[in-house]
């Protein structure tokens, strides 16, 4: 899961949305530089992280990747699960996606905090200004995150040739959204539940 899923998890959690966002950004145990909140986030976000991708349907998903892109198949596969929340939002949340994702963006400056990585602090303002999570409803712009990711890290070359999996099995890969991402949903508030209980016993 990418942005959009991280964040909308959080919402349906009640989980700290900038820690789930962080999650990407911070390495090692969150509890030593974060807020227990922030890194009840953290957490939250590893855990989907994990869960997702060791799932089978994403086992089933990476294998209609041809043999050259299948190494790419996560990555690629994490923006376009975005893209299927996207473009079904409506599916899973009372608010529209632009009300969502503002109201998001503004939780999360208003609560900004001085020791945040900078690098999550640039993204996530680009992320707001050119309003990433809602254009995630177009596969053209899927295509372009895919691109500019293996521009920025040539190791990743092979990202900007996943869009044609995509879109070939797409029908196919929605279906795999379609019947992970409650799984997802359900999974993620049992794991946030018993984060509270654990904070709740060691206070």
């Amino acid at each position: 899961m990418n942005f959009l899923a991280h964040l909308h998890i959080a919402q349906h959690c009640k989980s700290n949305l900038a820690g789930n966002l962080l999650g990407d950004f911070v390495k090692g145990d969150p509890n030593k530089h974060y807020s227990t909140s922030l890194a009840n986030g953290i957490r939250l976000h590893r855990f989907v992280d994990s869960y997702t991708d060791l799932h089978d349907v994403s086992r089933s998903a990476k294998s209609l990747f041809s043999v050259q892109t299948r190494r790419f198949a996560p990555i690629a596969l994490d923006v376009f699960w975005d893209h299927c929340l996207a473009n079904h939002w409506e599916q899973f949340s009372q608010q529209t996606l632009e009300r969502f994702c503002l109201d998001s963006h503004q939780q999360i400056f208003a609560h900004q905090e001085p020791h945040w990585p900078e690098s999550f602090i640039t993204i996530h303002q680009k992320m707001a200004e050119q309003r990433w999570l809602e254009s995630y409803q177009d596969m053209s712009s899927i295509d372009m995150v895919l691109q500019r990711m293996a521009i920025r890290r040539p190791k990743l070359g092979m990202l900007k040739n996943c869009y044609a999996d995509l879109e070939y099995h797409y029908d196919t890969l929605q279906c795999h959204f379609n019947e992970l991402y409650p799984l997802v949903l359900e999974q993620a508030n049992q794991f946030s539940t018993l984060q509270l209980k654990k904070n709740q016993k060691e206070r």
